[in-house]
């Protein structure tokens, strides 16, 4: 009896040493989001209602980044000089815009990235397949939080799940990534807009 005991605590241990073994480390992603300068790739949006989208994602650190959805979605969303913008092309209205900063992906778009920081982490945790990072803003933790989800060997950003201030929650799940030398600026710009048009 005690051996099949001691044998259950042995295994119970080579286990848990095993998932924090494949647990990645705070500063270690800290380090891989601050070297993530450029890249880009297709991602799958779940939304709050459970529809789908699906289209390209551009990023360019520290602050920018662009979401270009297939048809039939006409929308896009472009971050860049700390606010959002969500514009539509085909459309006559003035676009939606509002700071960066109210948001969790400020977080990933920051200058210096710091899971250091305390009370930006409230979680971190290994699935069987990807480590979990829960952040938020430490200053402004009224704006909602952030998952992301990574990948190791190399380590890679594969998924992150927003939940803003007022409870919505957003999953974007990113598909093969390239990291192009640059992308232009061009890229991070809302559309202008004639005067006789707004």
């Amino acid at each position: 009896m005690s051996r099949l005991v001691f044998g259950a605590i042995a295994a119970l241990t080579l286990s848990v040493q095993s998932a924090f073994a494949d647990k990645i480390s705070l500063p270690q992603l800290s380090e891989y989001l601050n070297a993530l300068r450029v890249a880009q790739g297709a991602f799958t949006q779940v939304n709050d209602d459970g529809t789908l989208s699906t289209g390209t994602v551009y990023i360019k650190r520290p602050g920018r980044m662009r979401f270009e959805y297939d048809p039939p979605v006409t929308t896009r969303i472009v971050v860049s000089s700390g606010a959002i913008v969500i514009e539509d092309p085909r459309s006559n209205e003035r676009p939606e815009s509002f700071p960066l900063r109210r948001t969790p992906l400020s977080i990933i778009l920051a200058r210096h990235v710091d899971f250091g920081r305390a009370k930006m982490v409230t979680g971190h945790s290994y699935d069987g397949t990807a480590t979990i990072v829960t952040a938020q803003d430490p200053e402004r933790p009224e704006y909602g939080y952030i998952q992301l989800y990574f990948t190791d060997n190399p380590v890679e950003l594969r998924q992150w799940v927003t939940h803003d201030g007022d409870g919505v929650e957003t999953t974007v799940i990113l598909g093969e990534m390239s990291r192009p030398a640059s992308l232009p600026n061009s890229l991070f710009r809302p559309q202008e807009r004639p005067e006789s048009s707004r």
